[in-house]
């Protein structure tokens, strides 16, 4: 469905997207995965049509993103950070407007409306002003409104970013039923690693522009667990920076990270790593409490392929002019 080849965008000299490569099957939830600056968004936009690569090409459902960006448009849905959405229209109103905006005929757009509504559970609130609403039942219109034009494909960047967990959760369960029962293909950006192992069939880990690694979720993970990598988690009582520092500089240990004043997660590997770590703080004299062998989550993927956390990543960032509004800013009356 979506045919990505060495796609680059620079904006005054910075490179946010470096030559990235992926494909994404007919009816595939695809995740791009990492964290604010990786480039995530600058890619949804140019499959979006609302920026120009630099270099490389994209299609999707074989048109091209710059020579048939209007074929591309017909095709697509976009949900972006921010929700477009007019406070002061009722939910009914809001979806109106923007079905106008796609051309929809008015009798095929009342029953789109209504079968969208009664598919987040909004069909009670139709009638209610949005500003009234929830941010969970914000998003999940933000989310409907992408799906007027009936799309083959949806992008979702960052579609629970800010969201409470119980909201988060609802977007979640309503992207899944999409894929489901609408066999719709869709693209998700995300630098949660528990939404991207819920919601995607394979993931693409971005970091610096690029695409670091790309598999399903089980096949990354097991980048980090094979028969001589360890990670583990342990607490101690007296835990310094001292044994930290000790610990970090064994030679099989690749990282160790902090978790609070007592627990600590180090990424080990070769053979007696448990024993060589446990004698590097009984050294310090460290009083071990507890010590966990944990299986590997995308966090420790990402660290692994990337050399940091997500969350110790600094925001990088991209000029203002780059970032063009989805929406011209005008006042609704």
């Amino acid at each position: 469905m979506i045919e990505v080849r060495n796609l680059t965008k620079n904006f005054n000299g910075f490179r946010a997207v470096d030559h990235i490569s992926f494909d994404v099957k007919r009816g595939e939830v695809f995740g791009l995965l990492g964290p604010n600056g990786a480039g995530k968004t600058t890619t949804i936009r140019m499959l979006a049509t609302l920026t120009r690569p630099t270099e490389g090409t994209a299609t999707v459902g074989n048109y091209d993103v710059v020579k048939d960006d209007d074929e591309v448009r017909k095709l697509i849905g976009l949900v972006s950070e921010k929700i477009i959405m007019y406070d002061r229209l009722t939910a009914k109103e809001n979806l109106w407007f923007f079905g106008r905006l796609y051309g929809i005929p008015k009798e095929v757009l009342n029953e789109r409306i209504d079968e969208l509504l009664g598919l987040v559970q909004l069909g009670d609130w139709k009638g209610s002003q949005v500003g009234t609403f929830s941010s969970g039942m914000r998003q999940r219109m933000n989310v409907i409104r992408a799906l007027l034009n009936m799309p083959k494909v949806l992008l979702l960047d960052e579609p629970t970013l800010g969201l409470d967990p119980q909201s988060s959760v609802e977007v979640r369960e309503f992207v899944k039923k999409i894929n489901r029962e609408k066999k719709t293909t869709i693209i998700l950006t995300t630098h949660m690693m528990v939404e991207a192992d819920i919601l995607c069939d394979r993931i693409g880990i971005m970091d610096h522009g690029k695409i670091a690694a790309l598999d399903t979720s089980t096949n990354l993970k097991k980048l980090v667990s094979g028969d001589d990598t360890a990670i583990l988690e342990l607490e101690i009582a007296n835990l310094t920076s001292n044994m930290i520092a000790s610990i970090q500089s064994l030679k099989c240990v690749s990282s160790v990270s902090q978790d609070n004043s007592t627990h600590i997660k180090v990424h080990a590997s070769g053979n007696g790593v448990f024993d060589t770590i446990i004698d590097a703080i009984r050294a310090e004299k460290g009083e071990i409490n507890s010590v966990k062998n944990l299986e590997p989550t995308l966090e420790d993927v990402f660290l692994h392929i990337t050399g940091h956390e997500v969350r110790d990543k600094a925001d990088q960032k991209i000029p203002m002019r780059a970032h063009r509004r989805f929406m011209p800013r005008r006042r609704v009356r």
